[in-house]
């Protein structure tokens, strides 16, 4: 793992050979890589209010959407699954978290660590975790959806930075097993990935709510590359066939050799 600065006074976080966050240290609401702005989008759009949010990351990393979390909606309560602890020293040696944040780290993985968590007590979990470059399948198996229904308060959102190639034929299995415990499933992409140009990242989001499209719609169109949404009706269609995972579900694919990561 490293940490590579650039003249922005920015740095790039990268393990397993790919880039894993980008934190400045001094703007917290510079979200470099896409499917993080994606995530802080789909936030902005659903929880509009600034009041705190009890948030639960499974990943670390950089902890870059924590250190937005806590800058946009202050004073929330924020639990970090994190079992690289050489990469957590690192990150709090190079990287120092902001004062005042309510941000706790576990060193464990995030199967351990969301047994752990007490039923509806996460208003957000944030899924956000790789091994040499994919998604671990224990991460989208039915048992680990099932953990997640279970420690999500009633109205509360999941977000998964999830990775395909196309045609999404991994992402579609993913929403089909998201949909076994939550009615309302949809994505905000890049178009192209959505045309099926190549490998990307897909932010999926889940609730048994139904999900503000028109809100969803705009924070698409306000995105700085062409993103699009597809409600939870366009997921259905797109995926019709698409068996849910088993048990312990299957990692996502290889990605290629150059990543999939977009910077501003």
């Amino acid at each position: 793992m490293s940490i590579a600065w650039d003249h922005r006074g920015g740095a790039t976080i990268e393990r397993d050979g790919h880039p894993q966050s980008y934190v400045d240290p001094d703007d917290p609401l510079l979200l470099v890589f896409e499917y993080v702005a994606q995530f802080a989008l789909v936030l902005e759009a659903l929880r509009p209010d600034p009041s705190p949010l009890a948030v639960t990351h499974v990943g670390g990393a950089g902890m870059t959407f924590a250190r937005w979390v806590h800058r946009t909606y202050p004073g929330s309560p924020q639990i970090v699954m994190e079992p690289d602890t050489a990469l957590t020293a690192l990150v709090r040696k190079e990287l120092p978290l902001p004062r005042g944040h309510r941000i706790r780290v576990r060193p464990v993985t995030g199967q351990v660590g969301v047994c752990g968590l007490r039923a509806g007590s996460a208003d957000v979990v944030v899924v956000d975790a790789y091994d040499e470059g994919r998604m671990p399948g224990d991460l989208v198996g039915t048992w680990w959806i099932g953990e997640l229904d279970r420690v999500l308060a009633e109205d509360g959102l999941v977000l998964i930075n999830a990775s395909d190639r196309a045609p999404l034929p991994w992402v579609a299995r993913l929403c089909a097993t998201l949909r076994t415990r939550f009615t309302h499933v949809g994505q905000l992409a890049l178009r192209e990935v959505v045309k099926g140009r190549g490998f990307g990242n897909v932010v999926v989001v889940a609730s048994r709510e139904p999900l503000d499209d028109a809100a969803l719609h705009r924070a698409a169109a306000r995105a700085d590359f062409p993103t699009v949404w597809r409600t939870a009706a366009e997921v259905r269609r797109a995926g019709a066939g698409a068996k849910a995972f088993g048990e312990m579900g299957e990692p996502s694919p290889e990605p290629p050799p150059v990543g999939v990561l977009r910077a501003r």
